[in-house]
C-alpha cells in the first residue's frame, strides 16, 4: 500500500455530531483506521489510547479513529471515549486512504495472540454489562485491516502504517515517537 503524501482540508462528522476538521490546523492529525465497531481488539486497543488520551494531546496529537460501522452502531460503544469516533459505512475514507479488507486480517497466525487477549479481557465487562458484545455479522465484516496516519497541519502526511493482520496498529509510544520524529 501506498499511503497518500498529502490529505486535503475536510471536516469530517463525528458520532457526537461535532465537526473534525482534518488536517487539525494547529496539531498533528493521527488518523487511525479501525475495524467494526465493537471490534474485541479495536476496543482493547482504544483502551490504551483513552489511558494515556492526556499524554497524545499534550504531545500536540489529536486521535481521530474510523470505523467502516454506521454512526448508529459505533455510538452503542461510543460511551467514554475521548477520542472523535468518525462512523465511515461506505468506506469512502478506507478506499481514499488505500486500507484494506482481507481475510488475513483473522487467519495470520500473528493476528492470533492479540485476538486472544482481547476476548479474555472482554469477556468479564460484557458480562457484567459494562460493555456491549459485538453483533454476531459486524456492519461491514469482519476482515478490516487497521491502518495508522500521522497528519501534520498543512495536510502532508508525515508517517503511514498499513497493519497486515488485524492487531497491527501503532502503540501509544509509537504514535508519540512518530511525532516527535516529525517535530525535529
Amino acid at each position: 500500500m501506498t499511503a497518500p503524501t498529502t490529505v486535503a482540508n475536510r471536516t469530517l462528522i463525528a458520532v457526537t455530531g461535532a465537526e473534525v476538521a482534518v488536517p487539525d490546523p494547529h496539531r498533528l492529525t493521527h488518523l487511525q483506521f479501525r475495524r467494526f465497531a465493537g471490534c474485541p481488539i479495536c476496543h482493547r486497543h482504544l483502551r490504551t489510547f483513552i489511558t494515556r488520551h492526556t499524554e497524545i494531546t499534550a504531545a500536540g496529537i489529536r486521535p481521530i479513529a474510523v470505523f467502516h460501522s454506521s454512526a448508529r452502531e459505533l455510538t452503542e460503544y461510543a460511551e467514554e471515549i475521548p477520542l472523535e469516533l468518525i462512523a465511515d459505512p461506505d468506506r469512502a475514507l478506507y478506499r481514499e486512504f488505500g486500507v484494506e479488507s482481507a481475510p488475513r486480517a483473522l487467519l495470520s497466525p500473528r493476528a492470533w495472540p492479540g485476538i486472544a487477549r482481547s476476548i479474555a479481557t472482554a469477556v468479564g465487562p460484557m458480562a457484567r454489562g459494562e460493555q456491549p458484545a459485538p453483533r454476531g455479522t459486524p456492519e461491514g465484516g469482519r476482515l478490516g485491516l487497521p491502518a495508522d496516519f500521522l497528519i501534520a497541519s498543512d495536510g502532508t502526511v508525515v508517517a503511514a502504517r498499513y497493519g497486515a493482520h488485524a492487531d497491527d496498529q501503532w502503540s501509544v509510544d509509537e504514535l508519540l515517537s512518530q511525532g516527535r520524529a516529525h517535530r525535529r
